[in-house]
């Protein structure tokens, strides 16, 4: 394994930036109010980043009257003017682009590469495409159904939305959550996670300067349990997003029906790899090992299954432990590394855990173990790759969220894809093949929101993302994501000034 040298460019200065507090109401930040401290640590050194008193119960009321309060005049400005308002947005996270992605690498152990080359510019994006869609939220044009009414259809916003993003990927998430909820006319209260709470309040500040108005967005930073559960609960959030784990999405959707609220989740994911014998080799080495090992692995739609078919199978596992011990593991801020540490000591400790049970029962090929010398302070881990596991086991069945791939062999087509499909989740997926119909099959038949072909990975702001079975439901990103973020109300205009009826003798007289 190579090993980059260390870089030493200037860290976000997080905790002058977040003198104030780390939760954002109604336009401005302020201090939680639970008594309780938490501290943000760099996994890459295991140093202090930012330490700021969690929220409490009532910095989520406080956020949630600050965007009920904003959503009438928010609800009640144009397309145009909201439209207007995410494009200045998006001009002023591009300005800032820099500010967020040291901002995102310090807090998760990001390279700065990946942060100022996909998590930043994704971002931006979605800004620019939300800015667009906010003019495009037309219902079903008139039409006179019944013969003697005109219907039509509008879509309008639900009110206060109470999401909870996850810390794999916190300014992306903040954008998914926030972005479609605001250009549909709501207002949101986000909890991000409080392990990573700052780029999503440096995007809460974002969206102040680009004037939108305060509390339309608001930021609590808090623990699942007291501010997420209380949010979610909240008798005035009409709306609950939740992206994170399926079995977290299950006690959310649980406190949510309680209040019959509107429920968006995306959950966890499990996602298959599965390369045919007529499969470019080098195509899908290279896809496998990129796919599996994107945000060292922290990904909810990252490779973590491939089943490669038997003529294939030894050369891909030969081929992809050789690239991945060409992965570099290294200081995130230095520009040749390639893969950070994982979130925290404690997610580390987690996937190291799930390999070293999987000696007893299958073939740890490469990686499965922490670097030594200058990265043994941080939450590292080496690109590990796992072969001839059996299907029934637990680093096949369950998800695992670091740089480890397991890659298991099928014979028949039929085989693979009922393989690909034996997981309870269906988050995303990818099929290799230079044959269309056979890859038509695979996008056909296999369970899951997001398929691939011939890669794995990309996504884009035009495109809807979401899952299947015990991934959750509902749709981020997209227009589809619309759906999620307003409620559809059917207008009937009586067009024949008649007082009696002919269906009013249903009720009461004769014809």
């Amino acid at each position: 394994m190579h090993y980059p040298g260390t870089a030493t460019p200037d860290r976000f200065p997080a905790q002058d930036r977040f003198a104030a507090g780390a939760q954002y109401i109604a336009g401005r930040l302020v201090a939680g109010t639970s008594g309780h401290v938490h501290t943000v640590v760099d996994p890459a050194t295991g140093k202090d980043v930012l330490s700021y008193e969690l929220a409490g119960t009532a910095d989520v009321d406080a956020a949630v009257a600050a965007a009920r309060a904003a959503f009438p005049g928010w609800a009640g400005a144009t397309p145009g003017e909201r439209s207007d308002a995410l494009h200045r947005l998006a001009g002023v996270l591009a300005d800032r682009a820099e500010d967020f992605a040291r901002a995102e690498s310090l807090q998760c152990g990001k390279p700065l590469k990946l942060t100022r080359e996909f998590d930043v510019p994704g971002t931006v994006d979605n800004a620019a495409f939300f800015a667009g869609a906010a003019r495009h939220l037309q219902g079903q044009s008139a039409g006179e159904y019944s013969g003697d009414h005109t219907s039509y259809v509008r879509r309008e916003p639900i009110g206060v939305v109470g999401s909870i993003a996850p810390w794999n990927y916190p300014l992306q998430m903040a954008a998914w959550k926030i972005l479609p909820a605001v250009a549909a006319g709501n207002t949101i209260v986000l909890k991000p996670a409080e392990l990573t709470p700052l780029t999503s309040l440096l995007f809460a500040q974002a969206v102040t300067d680009a004037g939108i108005p305060d509390g339309v967005v608001n930021i609590v930073s808090g623990t699942g349990r007291e501010a997420g559960e209380h949010l979610v609960g909240h008798p005035d959030v009409a709306m609950t997003s939740f992206t994170g784990s399926t079995a977290v999405g299950r006690r959310v959707a649980e406190i949510a029906t309680a209040t019959v609220k509107r429920l968006h989740l995306e959950l966890g994911g499990k996602a298959p790899f599965l390369v045919f014998d007529d499969a470019d080799l080098e195509a899908a080495v290279h896809g496998a090992v990129a796919g599996s090992l994107i945000n060292t692995g922290q990904d909810c739609t990252a490779a973590t299954r491939a089943y490669v078919q038997r003529p294939l199978y030894e050369a891909f596992v030969e081929r992809t432990a050789a690239l991945m011990e060409t992965v570099r593991v290294g200081d995130p801020s230095a520009p040749d590394t390639d893969l950070g540490p994982l979130v925290s000591h404690a997610q580390r400790d987690r996937v190291a855990g799930f390999v070293d049970r999987a000696r007893g029962y299958a073939r740890v090929v490469t990686g499965g173990a922490t670097p030594l010398g200058d990265l043994a302070n941080g939450a590292y881990y080496l690109p590990t790759l796992i072969a001839d596991a059996a299907q029934d086991s637990e680093v096949v069945r369950s998800e695992i969220f670091g740089p480890v791939l397991v890659v298991l062999p099928f014979d028949s087509d039929d085989e693979g894809i009922a393989l690909a499909n034996d997981t309870p989740y269906g988050l995303a997926a990818s099929a290799w093949s230079r044959d269309v119909y056979r890859a038509n099959r695979a996008t056909r038949e296999i369970q899951a929101g997001c398929v691939w072909v011939n890669d794995h990975i990309p996504i884009i702001s035009e495109m809807p993302h979401g899952g299947y079975k015990s991934s959750g439901f509902g749709k981020d990103m997209s227009a589809y994501s619309f759906d999620e973020y307003t409620q559809v109300k059917h207008v009937m205009f009586d067009n024949t000034a008649v007082a009696a009826k002919d269906w009013h003798r249903t009720v009461f007289g004769d014809r």
